[in-house]
């Protein structure tokens, strides 16, 4: 049974405008936390922005998915051999404005790639345009 002392200390610590406060601060902390992640997480840092490199192959793999679509294609190398690339494009919304479908690239189709690379070296970047099987070229923004 509760004493009339913890009653009125219950009393002042969960007034309405306590609670609102309590509330307000339980949904805000989170989306003020997750707004640098957000931020981060579009950082094209990665990329070489100055350059950009134009590739031919055939796809590979193709995903229509968010937050990023991937397009990995087999390209020759330097050395004559086969070199996967990875390249990542915008969000699915972004792209669909641009024209694209997720039928536009399937696995097998032979297309060339405009895109920033990696600063790292790593075959792959940031893709700029496809030229897709029909001759249409495929922007990214």
């Amino acid at each position: 049974m509760m004493r009339d002392y913890e009653k009125i200390m219950l009393r002042r610590i969960w007034r309405p405008e306590a609670a609102r406060s309590l509330a307000v601060s339980a949904i805000a902390l989170p989306l003020l936390m997750g707004s640098g992640l957000a931020l981060a997480h579009h950082s094209f840092a990665m990329f070489d922005q100055n350059k950009e490199v134009t590739i031919k192959g055939a796809v590979a793999s193709f995903a229509w998915s968010n937050p990023h679509i991937y397009l990995r294609l087999d390209a020759q190398g330097q050395n004559g051999g086969a070199v996967r690339y990875v390249f990542e494009g915008g969000s699915v919304n972004m792209l669909s404005r641009y024209g694209w479908k997720p039928s536009s690239i399937k696995a097998g189709d032979m297309v060339t790639v405009v895109y920033h690379p990696l600063r790292n070296g790593d075959p792959g970047g940031a893709l700029r345009s496809v030229q897709i099987r029909t001759g249409e070229v495929l922007k990214t923004w």
